[in-house]
Order: C-alpha cells, then structure tokens, then sequence
C-alpha cells in the first residue's frame, strides 16, 4: 500500500519527465496497491476550476479514467485523519499535503513524494 501525493499522480497520468523511473517503477509493480487520496481529487479539482490545470477530457471523466486504467484505489478521508492532521506541528502549511501526511501516518504507509517538507513528519517518503 503506498499513497500518491497529488504531484506525483499529474506527472505519472501526463508522463511528465519530472517523475524518476525509481517512482514509475514502484507505481507499475502490480505487488503495490496504490492509493490516490480523496483530498487530491478536491485539490485537481480546484485548480481545474481556477484554470490552473486542464485535461483532454472533463474533469470527472479525466479522474475516473484514469483511476480504472492505472488500477488506483481512492482513499478516502476519515475522522481520523482529521484527528491527526489537528495534531500535526506546522513544518508544512499547505492544507492538501496536512491531510495526505496525515493519512500516511494513519494508514501507516508510504507516500510518493517529492516534497521533502514530508521529511519533518514521521512517514516513509519515496521519491
């Protein structure tokens, strides 16, 4: 079980050069669930509304595609979750990534990332 940051699921679904290919090998092991969490969906979706980022497709046609071909499984936010980011200290601010650490350190799971703010949290970063 592993969760994408939001970055990292863009760059993997545009074939972005940005994503090394110790990532997309870890993501193409059919022995890794891959977790895209609900709070990313959220944070695409704003920033496709504020034409910040755009598909071929629309929006939700653009995500449910491609969470079927790529076979990842939505992770969705739970109480606990919240709990945890409340209790998070501040090294990172950004409310998307807050959640997706606290989901990681929930789930006890590693997040693809190449953020290393995550670095200050106690959670496996794989980048």
């Amino acid at each position: 079980m592993i969760l994408m940051d939001t970055h990292t699921f863009i760059w993997y679904v545009t074939d972005d050069s940005q994503i090394s290919n110790q990532v997309l090998e870890v993501i193409n092991d059919e022995n890794n669930q891959i977790f895209l969490s609900i709070a990313s969906v959220w944070e695409m979706g704003i920033k496709h509304g504020l034409g910040k980022l755009s598909f071929n497709v629309p929006f939700e046609t653009f995500i449910r595609q491609q969470m079927s071909i790529n076979d990842f499984t939505l992770l969705d936010i739970k109480i606990s979750h919240i709990n945890t980011v409340a209790q998070l200290p501040l090294h990172h601010r950004d409310p998307f990534d807050r959640i997706l650490i606290a989901q990681a350190i929930v789930e006890n799971i590693p997040i693809i990332s190449g953020d290393s703010k995550f670095d200050a949290y106690p959670i496996q970063r794989l980048w």
